[in-house]
């Protein structure tokens, strides 16, 4: 038999660009580096034939003849994708099994430029300011990085943004916003100390959060907008966290119509977002989508153990169902959506997806191995951070999410209820009894001790000490 070739590096075709616009098209890697990344494209080496073997075995065997604009578009990201997946075009030092070592040095200088001061054109970026920096204290967490540097600077750049009516909003001056207060406080858990706890008005928050909480059990984002399942997480991790009273406010608008309690209506509000197809979407009656998934999973274990209220409020064979149907092939990674193309940020948000699920059901229910090569060879970025794919740019958002779902890969994440028995029995008590049981050693495994980021709390994304000590804190303090 003919030994196996390399994958035939090729530009990207004039008809993928006929048929992604050019704000949603994936960045095409340019003459100079296709020349020098896959110049020589003849026989494969060892270490080459073994992945090509590899990714050949965990190809779908049935193939739909019908090509369409979706069809294409997947056979010219395929193309750009598996050179990283068979070879090594960046030329990274690789583990003993033949896969590029997780580059940690190049992710930290990246990262330590995310936290640090921006020039005057990210000025657009100001809103995101609280996502920008749980992204990036998260991601240095995760490659084992002492955060307790910030405290102070943390502390006084929330101080500056939290609204007097309540919440946190992107900036100094803008109104509070749930995915705002929800990114500031999981910062200022990772932070930790009583400065940085003490920065939240827990008063006005529960008065926000109580104006957020809708007639039919679900959370508006912010004051008059959208109300959806990122609203129903938010809220749950903030009440959580915080420890914050479970009865609604005297004045919150919801109390009008007989709810008295923020968990009144949510799991039932939240079982009606699952789609036909078993996904979890948005709002009800809405297209199924991998990062609604995970927070409607995560709202539901906040509620009460995943085994009760995942089977109460879901179809949990249909979802996961769904869920694996999201590992793309052969590429190993995520996709977010039915017929959408991989993308390393749903290494979490789909990833992230089943420590829950087999909480409530049994284990071994999807590809670790592959979602971690996926990551490692295909998502890393020369210059340092994580990224959507091959021939995107990294940044904040993805370095974070996609070292989530290592982490989630490489660890295995258990429900235990005779953990933290000292924690957590009050409000929303339920996800402190989560543990990290060992690193996975199944088959395949695909990393060294080298490349294994740290454990990441499943339900709040946040290291677990962070979790810990950032309730049993406000389970200690006496009112507001």
């Amino acid at each position: 038999m003919a030994l196996p070739l390399r994958f035939s590096a090729q530009a990207p075709s004039s008809r993928l660009q006929e048929i992604v616009p050019a704000s949603d098209r994936f960045e095409e890697l340019s003459d100079e580096e296709l020349e020098s990344d896959y110049e020589d494209m003849g026989t494969a080496t060892v270490e080459e034939q073994a992945h090509i073997v590899y990714l050949d075995s965990v190809r779908i065997p049935i193939r739909d003849s019908l090509v369409t604009a979706t069809s294409e578009v997947e056979d010219e990201t395929a193309k750009v994708i598996l050179p990283y997946l068979e070879g090594n075009p960046n030329g990274y030092t690789l583990n003993s099994f033949g896969i590029p070592k997780l580059q940690r040095k190049r992710h930290e200088d990246m990262l330590e430029m995310i936290v640090g001061d921006y020039p005057a054109h990210f000025a657009s970026l100001d809103a995101a300011r609280p996502w920008i920096i749980y992204w990036g204290l998260q991601s240095m967490t995760a490659l084992g990085i002492d955060v307790s540097q910030y405290k102070k600077r943390g502390a006084h750049t929330f101080s500056l943004s939290q609204h007097p009516d309540g919440g946190f909003g992107g900036g100094y001056g803008q109104y509070g916003h749930l995915a705002c207060t929800y990114a500031a406080t999981l910062s200022l858990a990772m932070c930790g100390g009583a400065e940085a706890y003490e920065t939240i008005n827990r008063k006005t928050l529960w008065h926000f959060l109580g104006r957020m909480k809708q007639a039919d059990g679900g959370f508006t984002m912010c004051p008059g907008g959208e109300e959806d399942i990122r609203g129903a997480y938010c809220a749950a991790v903030i009440l959580s966290l915080t420890n914050l009273p479970l009865e609604l406010p005297p004045d919150a608008p919801a109390r009008k119509h007989g709810l008295s309690n923020f968990a009144d209506g949510l799991g039932e509000w939240i079982s009606k977002c699952q789609s036909w197809d078993g996904g979890i979407s948005a709002t009800p009656g809405n297209e199924a989508h991998g990062a609604y998934a995970f927070c409607g999973l995560a709202a539901l274990a906040i509620l009460g153990p995943p085994k009760e209220t995942l089977h109460k409020y879901l179809n949990v064979h249909l979802l996961t169902h769904w869920l694996s149907s999201r590992q793309s092939s052969p590429e190993g990674g995520y996709n977010g959506r039915t017929n959408k193309l991989v993308d390393g940020c749903y290494s979490h948000w789909v990833g992230g997806c089943w420590s829950i699920v087999e909480a409530a059901t049994t284990t071994g229910l999807w590809n670790r191995p592959a979602l971690a090569r996926y990551i490692l060879a295909g998502c890393q970025e020369k210059k340092g951070g994580l990224k959507d794919k091959p021939g995107k740019h990294s940044d904040a958002y993805h370095t974070c999410y996609n070292l989530a779902g290592l982490s989630t890969a490489q660890h295995k994440y258990v429900y235990d209820e005779q953990v933290n028995n000292d924690i957590g029995s009050g409000d929303f008590g339920a996800p402190y009894h989560w543990k990290t049981e060992g690193q996975w050693d199944g088959q395949d495994v695909v990393w060294d001790k080298d490349d294994v980021v740290n454990s990441v709390h499943p339900v709040f994304v946040i290291p677990y000490m962070a979790v810990y000590e950032m309730r049993r804190y406000f389970e200690d303090k006496e009112g507001f």
